[in-house]
């Protein structure tokens, strides 16, 4: 009998006990293609030589020295490494160890830095339906999927939710990709004008919506407009990159794409690529500078904050990235996976929408094409698919309330950046088999 609380009080796993590659292997020697990266983490495989080496050398100088006290080479380096590939305006970081903290850190900076400033009214949060950006407290007050929101929406702070930028389901069939995005973004600008613009002090946003939704980037133009309204009414823009940032969609930081300079941007998953928990709240300068100026010191902190052994994960990461062109592979095999999903399901009577950018990719389930209606959700489908695929040697990240926390299913993809042009093939046969065990009648 197991001793440990597992994400579920049903069944029993198979134990990881080896990485090679793509590959992770059981105990009984079984291997399964990872064709999520876990949760968009392990984005250079199981078995990547230069972190492992790396991660000797530093536990042999310095393990760990707590940021109270002292900071380190590793840690310094990597603050460097991201300001220097950051978008413009970006000169800070805040190193963290996973997603929920580095969000959980940029509200709270967001808060002290209008308290810096002589503005103490502004307090609110805005953020999108179905997005998310954490499971600690505050992080989950922000994130705007209702189903992960439900049971603990007494503790949580109260935030502001307007209609995600997500073309499938938003945009009309009159309605060009441009206008659509301006729609949308025009929402965050009633918004603020409808809680009060003085009272605001921060919009949160995925430029790829991951978990809650599958892979579902913006429309040209949308990031800009909201870019602009953000600096009409003195608002600071997160953007959340946890799980679309660090390469996976091609770009170091994937709001690069979008053509805008966020104030703060958050990462994680993909820094440490799964070697070391690590994460990072990034902020431009002039945040860092109001705090200088007036108290001189964030009223936050982790005890594993800027940890040696984490920063050192993350800069081989990085050297791996820029010294094998990762990101062009990204760009070039992200394609591929996009070609294969679509000539293996395009005609596929129950797949409506085959999205993302590099190689973040989402298949959104529906009951019908022409309604775009989606499953019962007491049929589970994402789940079926789940239970197919690994039985078959897949591990890829489907979920359910794709439309609203409750309703629609979809297939998250995120393979390592070093994946295959074979494996893509088995990626995608291994998924459609999958999703044919889960529809069938």
């Amino acid at each position: 009998m197991s001793h440990i609380f597992g994400r579920s009080t049903k069944g029993t796993m198979p134990s990881a006990v080896a990485g090679d590659g793509c590959y992770l292997i059981d105990a009984s020697g079984k291997r399964y293609l990872d064709g999520s990266g876990g949760a968009a983490v392990s984005c250079l495989g199981h078995s990547n030589a230069r972190v492992r080496a790396a991660l000797h050398s530093q536990l042999d100088t310095l393990a760990f020295a707590h940021t109270g006290f002292f900071t380190s080479d590793p840690a310094e380096q990597l603050a460097d490494r991201l300001v220097a590939a950051a978008p413009e305006g970006i000169d800070r970081v805040y190193l963290v160890s996973g997603g929920s903290e580095a969000v959980e850190a940029a509200l709270k900076l967001a808060r002290q830095y209008f308290m810096e400033i002589g503005q103490p009214q502004r307090h609110r949060i805005i953020a999108r339906r179905q997005s998310y950006h954490g499971n600690t407290l505050g992080a989950l007050a922000a994130g705007g999927n209702e189903w992960r929101r439900a049971q603990f929406a007494p503790l949580l702070v109260e935030t502001s939710h307007i209609a995600p930028c997500y073309e499938y389901r938003g945009r009309t069939e009159d309605e060009t990709v441009e206008a659509y995005g301006l729609r949308v973004a025009n929402e965050l600008e009633a918004e603020i004008n409808r809680l009060g613009a003085e009272t605001v002090m921060a919009f949160v946003a995925e430029p790829v919506v991951g978990a809650t939704s599958g892979a579902v980037p913006a429309v040209p133009g949308y990031f800009k407009r909201v870019r602009e309204i953000c600096d009409q009414y003195g608002i600071l823009l997160i953007l959340d990159e946890v799980m679309c940032g660090m390469g996976r969609t091609g770009h170091l930081f994937a709001c690069l794409e979008d053509g805008i300079s966020p104030d703060m941007i958050t990462i994680a998953k993909g820094l440490g690529a799964g070697y070391q928990p690590i994460g990072a709240l990034l902020v431009q300068g002039r945040i860092y500078d109001a705090v200088a100026a007036g108290s001189g010191f964030f009223q936050h902190g982790h005890t594993y904050m800027g940890h040696a052994m984490a920063a050192a994960a993350a800069n081989a990461v990085l050297s791996e990235i820029e010294e094998s062109d990762l990101l062009a592979r990204v760009r070039l095999q992200g394609a591929k996976l996009q070609a294969a999903l679509e000539e293996s399901l395009c005609q596929h009577s129950h797949v409506g929408d085959i999205r993302g950018r590099g190689l973040f990719r989402g298949v959104e389930l529906v009951a019908s094409r022409e309604t775009k209606a989606s499953f019962d959700p007491a049929k589970k489908i994402h789940a079926k698919i789940k239970a197919a695929a690994f039985e078959a040697g897949l591990i890829c990240y489907p979920m359910g309330g794709t439309i609203d926390g409750l309703n629609g299913d979809h297939v998250l993809l995120a393979p390592a950046f070093i994946i295959e042009d074979a494996q893509i093939d088995e990626l995608v046969e291994k998924l459609s088999g999958a999703i044919k065990v889960a529809v069938k009648p």
